[in-house]
């Protein structure tokens, strides 16, 4: 089936879009971990350029695709932000309507389990993670609903409180993070895991018991609840925990504490990639976008001293970032 597609700059002409012209200021959705960077961004950009500061929203990074992946045209957005990469199916949803999209990939982050610097002092392994947060566990050489209610449940050397943690909720890219990368990590480790077929939809089943909240896109309710029970843990990207390190501390993970050295050195084991994306249709005709592009991708926002680093940004290495830049300032259209 040929899917038929018209840009914004003719939708305009012929009147679909129900205004005289386009908007004169970037919408930009998605990821509340790339917010922050996003929106640092957008500031500098308003502050430095002749193009009006880009209006920056937390939708979560699947609201966002949603949003982003939905149609062109000036009530839908010209970016997106992403705590994972693109999915397939969001790729098709964006082509299905007419939309050629630029992916950036701006650098990485670390995905915390942080509380308190009041609470107790937590080291956990991936495989504590799991037996802390799903809703399954094996046990008797089966899986049963996940029994333990207190970390010390779990191990005696763990603290013991209740298991209580404040997290993201589906629609977040960096729940789709964690899940995959410390749940499932967990999962694969576990005694006998592979006898009982433990399957990727087993170990990514987090509990709704109670014992894991969720608790929105907003990352700064999180700290405040935080700070109201010093014995419950949040989870969220590691530039909100650097960002709030007079409040918080991390947990450290397989004996790696979350810190900027470690997860630009690839040694903490809870780390993903971040990106932005860019619809096509709509360069040239939303003032500013290339240029917005540019900032971003520019040595002085994203590089090893640039501004984004004191947002807790973990840069590209120096190669990557060269290539990268190439890719996003020539607009290169992803393919899958």
């Amino acid at each position: 089936m040929k899917i038929k597609t018209i840009t914004l700059a003719a939708a305009i002409t012929v009147g679909l879009l129900g205004a005289a012209e386009a908007r004169d200021q970037i919408r930009i959705v998605g990821s509340s971990t790339v917010f922050p960077f996003s929106t640092a961004v957008a500031e500098k950009f308003g502050k430095s350029s002749s193009f009006k500061t880009p209006v920056v929203e937390s939708t979560g990074t699947g609201g966002g695709m949603k949003l982003f992946c939905a149609g062109v045209g000036e009530n839908h957005p010209d970016m997106t932000n992403a705590s994972r990469r693109m999915k397939k199916s969001e790729f098709e949803k964006c082509t299905t309507n007419g939309i050629n999209v630029t992916e950036v990939k701006i650098g990485f982050d670390g995905i915390v389990i942080a509380n308190a610097k009041t609470g107790p002092d937590l080291t956990l392994s991936l495989e504590q993670i799991f037996l802390a947060l799903a809703s399954e566990i094996p046990q008797g050489g089966k899986l049963v609903a996940n029994p333990n209610k207190l970390w010390s449940d779990i191990d005696p050397s763990l603290p013991n409180t209740k298991i209580e943690v404040l997290g993201p909720p589906p629609t977040s890219g960096t729940r789709d993070a964690f899940v995959e990368i410390a749940m499932e990590g967990g999962c694969k480790t576990l005694a006998g895991a592979a006898k009982l077929g433990l399957k990727k939809k087993a170990c990514h089943a987090v509990r709704e018991d109670g014992a894991y909240i969720e608790a929105g896109e907003n990352d700064n309710l999180i700290v405040q609840k935080l700070e109201s029970n010093p014995n419950a843990f949040g989870i969220f990207g590691f530039s909100f925990l650097d960002q709030n390190a007079d409040k918080l501390k991390g947990a450290s993970v397989n004996g790696t504490e979350p810190e900027f050295e470690e997860i630009a050195a690839g040694n903490y084991s809870v780390s993903r990639s971040l990106f932005f994306y860019v619809k096509q249709q709509h360069v040239g005709v939303i003032p500013g976008i290339k240029a917005f592009v540019t900032e971003f991708t520019n040595e002085n926002a994203w590089g090893p001293d640039g501004y984004l680093i004191d947002k807790g940004l973990i840069p590209l290495p120096d190669a990557d970032r060269a290539t990268m830049a190439k890719q996003a300032q020539g607009l290169m259209p992803l393919s899958m």
